[in-house]
Formats: structure tokens, C-alpha cells, sequence
């Protein structure tokens, strides 16, 4: 069913996929609108994008937040709610040996922060929450307080490759330095790992022998600003369905997969 939207986005850097959502809202390609944009750090020159469209921006320093912990570990004030082995038993970033220590010291600071941007959030109702360069692994603390509705999630990301291939941070340079021939970017819901959640949506293009890093950056960028606003409008056509699905191999063992399953659109 199409309904307007409320859209929050979280960014690091300069909001390029940002604009495109922007004017595709603005356009009326997507039925909703952004409420708010909220960024890891006062540099993301995308924050002045939403403050010239009178969109409220806020800033949750990652970095201060991380530091203060290296230097005073003991004198953190954690969230009320916070649950350090409940975080242990369901996050995927780490393997299940991996030690107490690191893990504590990526989660914990992570953890201080997102508290902050949900209270921050707290003053807008969302639909959906988009992660438009957002450059920060969100955690269960905050994925489990967003997706409040099992079974229908809300935080969506857009990946620089074709995933499961890539994941990271440097998905451009990573289809590069690998000599892949073809290259793209995926939009996919965000779960407990790193660009693991079920994809939503993808689109390609072919790499050559001449092509440079920056060429095929600069074409997959122009997926990514078409792609991001045709899945928030899916989304908020209502045409997305996540859905379990089990088969059956010849060995007698089962696989399981959660795959986005796009519904026809009630003019079709």
C-alpha cells in the first residue's frame, strides 16, 4: 500500500545518495519525505545538503566518543538497557573464539554512540532508516531498537559491490585490485553482520581493461544514485517482503536463505 514516509539517514561523508533520495522525494518518485539526517562526525559535507533543504541534521562524534574510551575505559557511562553478552550472543563481526577484550573494545564505544543517535532519533517517528555512507557497523544494541517488528525490517544500506562479493569498506577499490569483470552496487537490509543482510536490490556494469579506479567508481556511482531511490520507494510501496526458505539437498540436509521478495504493484 503507498503511503508517505518518514525517512531518517545516516551519513559520513558527502551525501551523495543522500540527494538522490532528496529529489526523488521531492519529485514525488518516493512517496515520503526525510525527517532528519544525523552524521558520525561535524566534517560530512552532506550535512550541509539537508540544512540547505531545512531537513534537521545532528552529529554523534564516533570518533571523541572511541578515543575517551581508549583513554578512560572505566569512567564510561553505558545505556541503562545495555546488555554486553546478549550483544556477544547475537553479533556475527567476530567469530565465537575471538578475544573478550577486542570484542568489548569494538562493541562498547559503538554501543555509547548509538545510544546517543537513538535519543537523538527519538524526537522523529521513522519508517524507514536509510544508511547513505554511513561508514560505521551498527550494532544489536541499535539494530534491535530500529527493527522493532520481527520479521519487517527498517535499516537499509547501499553497498559499492555486487555482494556477498566485497563487503568492507572499500568495495570499489576491492572489485578493482581483483580484476573483476563486472562490477556494481546492492541495496540490501542491514542485519548483525558486515553487508550480510538480505539484498533488496542490484544493478552491474562491466569493467575493461582500460577502465581506472576512478572510472568505475564514477559508474557505479551512477547506479548507486538510481538504484538507492527505487528500493525506498518499494519500500514504501509497501512491495517488500522478507521471506525464510528452506530447500532440500541431495545429501538429505537442509539450507536456508531469507531472500526480499519484490510484490507487484497494485496498478499492474
Amino acid at each position: 500500500m503507498r503511503k508517505n514516509i518518514r525517512i531518517g539517514v545516516l551519513i559520513s561523508g558527502s551525501g551523495t545518495n543522500l540527494q538522490a533520495i532528496m529529489n526523488a522525494c521531492e519529485s514525488g518518485k518516493i512517496p515520503g519525505s526525510i525527517v532528519f539526517i544525523g552524521s558520525d562526525t561535524s566534517h560530512a559535507a552532506g550535512l550541509k545538503r539537508g540544512k540547505s533543504h531545512n531537513i534537521p541534521t545532528f552529529v554523534v562524534d564516533y570518533p571523541s566518543i572511541i578515543r575517551n574510551f581508549k583513554k578512560a575505559p572505566q569512567q564510561v557511562t553505558l545505556p541503562d538497557d545495555f546488555d554486553l553478552y546478549e550483544i556477544f550472543s547475537k553479533q556475527t563481526l567476530f567469530p565465537a573464539d575471538a578475544d573478550d577484550a577486542t570484542v568489548k573494545a569494538f562493541f562498547i564505544p559503538r554501543v555509547i554512540a548509538e545510544a546517543a543517535i537513538l535519543d537523538k532519533m527519538k524526537n522523529y517517528s521513522i519508517d524507514l532508516l536509510v544508511l547513505a555512507g554511513f561508514m560505521r557497523n551498527l550494532t544489536p544494541y541499535f539494530i534491535d531498537r530500529v527493527n522493532t517488528v520481527p520479521g519487517h525490517p527498517k535499516i537499509m544500506n547501499i553497498h559499492p559491490a555486487l555482494l556477498p562479493a566485497f563487503p568492507g569498506n572499500d568495495g570499489y577499490g576491492d572489485t578493482f585490485r581483483y580484476g573483476s569483470k563486472v562490477g556494481g552496487c546492492t541495496v540490501h537490509f542491514v542485519d548483525y553482520g558486515e553487508d550480510t543482510g538480505p539484498i533488496i536490490g542490484q544493478k552491474a556494469y562491466t569493467i575493461s581493461e582500460d577502465d581506472t579506479l576512478e572510472s568505475i567508481r564514477e559508474k557505479g556511482l551512477k547506479l548507486e544514485w538510481s538504484l538507492y531511490p527505487e528500493c525506498v520507494k518499494l519500500f514504501a510501496e509497501g512491495r517488500l517482503k522478507t521471506v525464510r526458505k528452506s530447500y532440500a539437498l541431495k545429501n538429505g540436509k537442509k539450507m536456508h536463505r531469507t531472500v526480499v521478495k519484490i510484490l507487484p504493484s497494485p496498478e499492474d
